[in-house]
């Protein structure tokens, strides 16, 4: 049996937070239809929270440190991707920007990806197709038909309400565009020979 990565980014503030909640039901979703379609899946999970600090001192020094190459790599070695941000002033969180900003520009081409976002109000619905799905469009990705929005109300109905629906819909067309495609490698490590920024500073002295 082919066993598959999914790789889930979470862009939540809090703990717990409804768009972690999001990412976990996707996830869980994706793998019963992988495994629906006769193919295991194994859930690597990147809380960017976690790295809000590393992505700040990448951006000051141009180069990741170890733990957030470790979150890059499980992003780009993955089979797919399911990509879950709250939406602040309606658009995708600037973490979760952080974070595409520090991939290289042709990792995600030809990768699957599910979106998903949440926020308080149905009224930021339309932040998937005007700022998410462009995104990934540019990253050339492929995104699935069916982009996954939870809003406050939307929790009420569990599993059997519309949420829960657009959730199995979501997860059984990421779940067909992966199953279609060979098992991804993880890439070579593109920081495996660069200086350390200390190891750059110490050479100057």
């Amino acid at each position: 049996m082919t066993t598959r990565t999914l790789a889930v980014v979470s862009a939540g503030l809090s703990t717990p937070s409804s768009t972690r909640l999001l990412a976990d039901r996707l996830a869980a979703a994706t793998v019963a239809a992988l495994r629906e379609r006769g193919e295991d899946a194994t859930v690597e999970v990147v809380e960017l929270r976690e790295h809000a600090r590393d992505l700040a001192d990448a951006f000051v020094t141009g180069f990741p440190n170890a733990a957030l190459r470790a979150a890059v790599e499980t992003v780009t070695g993955a089979d797919a991707v399911l990509a879950v941000t709250p939406v602040f002033t309606a658009s995708y969180s600037g973490l979760f920007k952080s974070f595409v900003d520090v991939l290289e520009e042709d990792a995600l081409t030809g990768k699957p990806v599910l979106l998903a976002a949440t926020a308080g109000t149905a009224r930021h619905s339309l932040v998937l197709e005007h700022a998410m799905r462009p995104l990934f469009s540019f990253l050339r990705a492929v995104t699935v038909p069916t982009a996954v929005f939870a809003a406050s109300e939307d929790w009420a109905g569990g599993d059997g309400g519309e949420l829960g629906r657009r959730i199995t819909r979501a997860a059984g067309e990421l779940a067909d565009v992966v199953t279609g495609r060979p098992a991804s490698a993880r890439p070579a490590d593109p920081f495996a020979d660069v200086p350390s920024f200390e190891d750059l500073l110490r050479g100057q002295a």
